[in-house]
């Protein structure tokens, strides 16, 4: 019998490898934004039913286009940023910046709005939050989707604990743009009457940063922010553990193939067509 392994560590990758990260700037090419999209979208659709999104409107409706959007998610397995890169393009339709760990492994990520950060020290991770502060700052068109925990935490691990990068790049590009945009998404994973696991996304209420109310204290915010967030979290699981996803629409569903359908309809279930 093996040995289980540990699943799970408090040490950033970058820390415990403590490797140099070369600095990449993000971009976004055409070409390989083209390619990324057929080959990601494909990827993710293949192994989930469908990809659910709730309160799609509030991000529409309530944040203020003038500034950038700061998008922030839970992180607690390998397809957050799969999922969060399908949402940027598909739901949210924004020019997308991403921070990926250890991006020198994946160096062509960063041809698709993806950057590096290095938690070797606090001093490299603070480049990283100074480069995508400036870059929000030069481009109000941009979303910034991150994980604020940091690090990957087990499925609904509680607390939910920030660390303060989110707060400093919002408060310094609203301090030099004049706002920016903070936008919650509770995003879980789980079994909806298929043979194959869906996720499920849920837009909190932006929180709308400007230069007349940015100086505040940022472990404030931050413990603020991250209790409302995991109060958004634990409402969207008590509600879809009951079995209600009302308000929800489909960003994908996958069509049935002919066995799952005629089971669907040897129930007597109503069998809808896919929403493309």
């Amino acid at each position: 019998m093996q040995k289980a392994e540990k699943l799970y560590s408090d040490i950033p990758p970058t820390k415990l490898r403590n490797r140099k990260e070369k600095m990449r700037r993000a971009q976004n090419r055409p070409f390989w934004t083209w390619l990324a999209d057929r080959i990601m979208f494909r990827y993710v659709r293949h192994r989930f039913y469908a990809l659910r999104i709730k309160n799609l409107e509030v991000f529409q409706k309530h944040r203020d286009e003038r500034f950038p959007s700061i998008l922030y998610a839970p992180h607690n397995n390998w397809w957050d940023g799969m999922i969060g890169y399908y949402l940027m393009r598909k739901a949210f339709k924004v020019k997308t910046r991403m921070m990926i760990e250890e991006l020198n492994r994946f160096p062509l990520f960063s041809l698709i709005g993806a950057f590096p950060v290095n938690k070797a020290s606090a001093q490299e991770a603070m480049k990283a939050l100074v480069y995508i502060a400036n870059d929000l700052i030069k481009d109000p068109t941009l979303g910034f989707w991150i994980f604020p925990q940091g690090i990957v935490r087990p499925p609904n691990y509680r607390p939910i604990e920030f660390q303060t990068g989110l707060v400093y790049v919002a408060q310094k590009v609203a301090k030099e743009l004049g706002g920016v945009n903070l936008v919650p998404v509770a995003v879980n994973y789980t079994f909806l009457r298929e043979d194959r696991p869906e996720c499920l996304a849920e837009v909190g209420e932006p929180i709308i940063i400007t230069a007349d109310n940015c100086n505040f204290d940022r472990h404030e915010l931050t413990k603020k922010l991250q209790q409302d967030f995991e109060k958004l979290c634990d409402e969207q699981l008590s509600t879809f553990s009951k079995g209600e996803v009302t308000g929800y629409e489909y960003v994908f569903r996958q069509d049935l193939p002919w066995n799952r359908k005629l089971e669907k309809k040897l129930k007597n279930i109503d069998i809808q067509t896919p929403e493309q």
